[in-house]
């Protein structure tokens, strides 16, 4: 058995692999929410984390880690940008001193407010740049995926 993997194998992996086209794509999106979102000092990541906390009810660091499908000590990290510019207050849970409850602050929910249409221009056009009924039906397949 040969220990060298062939050009063809590498062009087939290169235009098949699921992986590897989703990453592509999650990169292009990213940069272009990020470009977006600029001006507000926030990237697509931290507008989805401010907007993962706007509940009725503080959630958990693990709430919100499950959503955002993030480790805990990853999300930990993303947070603290955002508590430094006071976006993001961190309080132990009042039943379990254990557990930390994240919740936005004033100035967070101003800044989310700001965002939101940024995020929908943003998102109209990637949606008419992916095409009706196709954006519906790539949410639905990237859901079923995650």
């Amino acid at each position: 058995m040969s220990n060298v993997v062939s050009y063809a194998v590498t062009v087939h992996v290169r235009d098949t692999c699921l992986c590897l086209h989703l990453q592509r794509a999650a990169r292009a999106v990213a940069r272009r929410f990020d470009a977006a979102l600029r001006p507000l000092g926030i990237t697509n990541g931290q507008f989805s984390l401010l907007m993962s906390l706007n509940r009725p009810e503080p959630p958990t660091i693990g709430a919100v880690a499950g959503l955002l499908a993030m480790d805990r000590t990853t999300l930990t990290a993303a947070l603290k940008p955002l508590a430094r510019r006071g976006l993001v207050k961190v309080a132990s849970d009042p039943v379990d001193k254990r557990s930390r409850r994240l919740q936005l602050t004033r100035d967070g929910n101003a800044l989310l407010a700001k965002a939101v249409p940024i995020w929908k221009r943003t998102h109209a056009a990637l949606d008419r740049d992916v095409g009706w009924p196709n954006a519906a039906r790539l949410r639905a397949d990237l859901r079923n995926l995650s």
